[in-house]
């Protein structure tokens, strides 16, 4: 007897599920979607040129059911038909390139949904009680306290705690940062973002819809594009190329009927299809939109095209020095003292200044003065901290017995020295000058009316950056940098660096003149800002690029937010602004370009048989006008999908002055606009041939 068979069905719950799809496939299935819905005439008719193609295809739909609707002719149907088919596909290839770019700015949205989940918060009450709430409830104003590995609600600012937090739901950096009060950086925190030790007390700056992630994911949604004014501008330009081409079909078919060839509506209306800028009309859409997609794989959040394509045609950057052209962390290196003092006398007043300062220049200071051998400092609860304004240039604290203590820039120094009693002597003056000689910053320090000495904090300039602003410098772009320094330590950062121009002791104020000043001679100006009082010259700038590890005020007034807090991205910024013109440039030259091929294709083929004068043009002997018209049309339509990984990635860029960018455009994209359809057209001609068309 054969032992019976037993059988096991796998219960559903340990079924393997398929595999997920990979982003890249939801976002072609996607893009083939979009490619039909975008079919619609309201969609169509914002697209004059397609608009045009559109028409076209509705009007040989009609003839490919009754060639003779038009007119008596002497087409067949099929021919009819396959010009129907290949206008129709030509549409499609149009509506894809735009659907799959705004096909990439909607994955990168559903990621960021993602991250934005319906939390739970603890909102503290006002008499000390703590509440549950949704996040989606809380409002400007409200406080929130969240512990370890608790996402933060909603945008905010810490009011107290000193915690780790992991913003890379927001930046994609692993690293986590520290946040905490005092600091306009370092106390603002972005929802969606989680605490991974110890805990922080927040006050809400924002209502729902209205926080950083809600703008991102509104800014990255491709279908939520505005135009830009240069493509608006190219947009009414190619519009009033096709209306010419129109008026020109119009006008061939009364030539037609005076020299007696036979052109029929269907063939009028590939010709015009052939001859009008289809090619950048189909991109057009899609170069903007990719340019926005190559901002945001940089980790920047443009909050429109405008700001991208704007960073393109900039002419001056302004940059600060720390942080942009230096590492940022200027770190105390020296106490030096004026006679009758010792650098440990230097190293105690400073470090009881900086008791209240929690920059990294301030705790170097401390950390210099413990190496030093100062070991007793007053406690913070018994002095009062003066902290460091734009305005006074200086920090310091109050003593228990009413001395004050202050160190900052040299003249602010002297100015608080000399309302004390006391006079600024050429020894100190010296030890200024010195320090900022060898490019370093000084620091004075005085205690009421005597002063003690300076403290010397190097700044170190980052690596390249000689070499990038030579490449600013190629692109026809000066570079001016802003600095609180003094002008002689500015001039020694200025020449290392290679800047173009500087601007040394500079106030907020000073910012926003100089962006004026330079506006109102017809230049873009671009620059970099992270705290509060920078928001005034980000709102002025053309192109404003905020730090998102900044305040809140600093990200409102930008137009450009970067992710990863790097000031001196903006110069990458620029570099991608320019490639979108350039690419958007060189398309539109490659299409132009391709009309010079279409019209030795289509125009022989209709008059040779009743003008044999014409064969002379006939270059390509591409046989009948219908192998020509349909080969031209192939050609017009497969050249779309063919350009649009180049549309999506952009022309490669060079830094270059502007003639140079335009003899090699249209070296490249001119004499190769006008080459590729003769050789395309003649290729595709003999396919045909093959298939007895």
């Amino acid at each position: 007897m054969s032992p019976s068979i037993q059988t096991y069905t796998v219960p559903r719950a340990e079924r393997k599920h398929a595999p997920p799809k990979s982003k890249e496939t939801v976002i072609w299935q996607t893009a083939l979607k979009g490619a039909f819905s975008k079919l619609d005439p309201r969609l169509m008719v914002k697209n004059p040129v397609m608009f045009v193609v559109w028409i076209g295809t509705i009007l040989t739909f009609l003839m490919s059911f009754n060639p003779q609707i038009f007119g008596p002719t002497q087409i067949s149907q099929y021919y009819v038909i396959w010009v129907t088919i290949i206008l129709f596909v030509t549409l499609l290839f149009a509506n894809f390139a735009e659907a799959y770019a705004e096909g990439r700015g909607k994955a990168q949205a559903d990621t960021l949904r993602k991250t934005r989940s319906d939390t739970q918060a603890r909102k503290l009450l006002n008499n000390g009680d703590s509440q549950r709430v949704s996040a989606s409830d809380l409002r400007a104003g409200d406080i929130v306290r969240v512990e370890a590995d608790e996402l933060i609600p909603s945008d905010g600012e810490v009011l107290e705690g000193v915690a780790s937090v992991d913003e890379s739901a927001i930046t994609g950096e692993s690293a986590p940062v520290i946040k905490e009060p005092g600091s306009d950086i370092a106390s603002s925190v972005t929802g969606g973002t989680k605490v991974r030790s110890d805990y922080l007390v927040i006050r809400i700056t924002t209502n729902p819809g209205e926080s950083f992630l809600d703008k991102m994911i509104a800014l990255v949604e491709g279908a939520k594009r505005q135009k830009t004014p240069n493509e608006i501008a190219l947009t009414v330009l190619l519009a009033a190329l096709t209306l010419v081409f129109l008026m020109v079909c119009a006008t061939l078919i009364f030539f037609a009927q005076y020299s007696k060839a036979a052109v029929d509506v269907a063939t009028i209306i590939a010709l015009l299809v052939c001859l009008i800028p289809t090619t950048i009309g189909a991109l057009l859409s899609a170069i903007g939109i990719a340019g926005m997609d190559r901002v945001s794989r940089f980790n920047v959040i443009a909050m429109s095209g405008k700001a991208v394509e704007a960073s393109g045609d900039v002419g001056v950057l302004i940059l600060d020095k720390t942080g942009t052209i230096t590492i940022g962390n200027r770190l105390a290196s020296e106490f030096l003292a004026v006679t009758g003092k010792t650098a440990k006398d230097v190293a105690a007043i400073a470090a009881y200044g900086s008791i209240g300062d929690t920059t990294p220049e301030g705790k170097s200071i401390i950390e210099l003065a413990r190496k030093m051998g100062v070991t007793e400092f007053p406690e913070r609860e018994n002095v009062t901290c003066v902290e460091f304004s734009a305005e006074t240039r200086s920090s310091g604290v109050d003593m228990p017995d009413g001395s004050k203590i202050r160190k900052g820039a040299s003249d602010a120094i002297k100015r608080f020295v000399q309302d004390h009693g006391g006079s600024w002597s050429d020894e100190i003056q010296k030890l200024v000058e010195d320090v900022a000689r060898q490019g370093g910053t000084p620091l004075a320090v005085a205690k009421d009316g005597e002063v003690y000495g300076v403290i010397h904090l190097k700044d170190i300039i980052k690596p390249g950056m000689r070499e990038r602003f030579n490449q600013m410098r190629m692109m026809g772009i000066k570079t001016v940098m802003c600095t609180g320094d003094n002008p002689i330590t500015a001039e020694v950062i200025a020449r290392e660096a290679g800047v173009d121009d500087f601007v040394a002791q500079a106030k907020p104020e000073d910012k926003i003149r100089l962006i004026q000043e330079y506006q109102s001679k017809g230049v873009l100006v671009a620059m970099t800002g992270d705290g509060t009082n920078d928001a005034p010259a980000l709102a002025q700038a053309d192109v404003g690029l905020a730090m998102n590890s900044g305040t809140q005020a600093a990200k409102e007034a930008a137009n450009m937010i970067d992710l990863d807090s790097d000031p001196s991205k903006l110069i990458d910024v620029v570099s991608i602004g320019k490639q979108l013109l350039i690419t958007r440039g060189a398309l539109t030259t490659f299409s132009v370009a391709n009309d010079i091929a279409k019209y030795f294709a289509i125009i022989p083929a209709i008059f040779s048989t009743s003008l044999p004068a014409m064969r002379v043009f006939d270059v390509m002997a591409l046989g009948s006008s219908e192998n020509a018209i349909l080969s031209a049309l192939i050609f017009n339509a497969v050249i779309i999908p063919l350009l649009i990984p180049l549309a999506m990635r952009g022309v490669k860029f060079k830094p270059m002055t502007a003639d140079q960018l335009l003899a090699r455009n249209v070296f490249i994209f001119g004499l190769g606009g006008i080459i590729a359809p003769f050789i395309g057209i003649k290729a595709i001609s003999m396919g045909l041939h093959l298939f007895g068309i």
